[in-house]
């Protein structure tokens, strides 16, 4: 008979806490923001397009949240983990604040710390 040299799911998960419980955070965080931002009251055209930017912060802060969930599976997972929160707190973090506050002077370093995501997709394959 032979024998599986692969770890059992629920052992996995036990020695992956740090990141299950910084997924579990970054989720609640997204829901929390996510019916704030669904509750507020859109009067005008620059108050659609503020609404317009939080949906697209909100839609990238949950999928990536999916991701920190994945972390386990990675082979350097501290790496992917770095660079998915960072992209999560820059990218998400400049939609948010520009669509609570209406400011926008940080809206040109948006593209920028997207890119941050696009480095941790990249470092899910090292």
């Amino acid at each position: 008979m032979v024998k599986s040299l692969a770890m059992p799911l629920w052992n996995l998960a036990i020695t992956s806490e740090p990141y299950v419980v910084l997924a579990a955070l970054s989720g609640a965080t997204a829901v929390i923001l996510g019916a704030i931002g669904a509750h507020r009251y859109v009067r005008d055209e620059v108050g659609q397009e503020q609404h317009r930017i939080f949906e697209i912060a909100n839609h990238y802060h949950l999928v990536h949240t999916l991701v920190l969930l994945a972390l386990p599976l990675c082979r350097i997972p501290f790496l992917v983990a770095t660079f998915m929160l960072s992209g999560i707190i820059l990218f998400c973090g400049s939609g948010y604040y520009i669509a609570f506050t209406g400011d926008r002077r940080f809206r040109r370093i948006t593209p920028i710390n997207g890119f941050c995501f696009i480095l941790g997709w990249c470092s899910m394959c090292l």
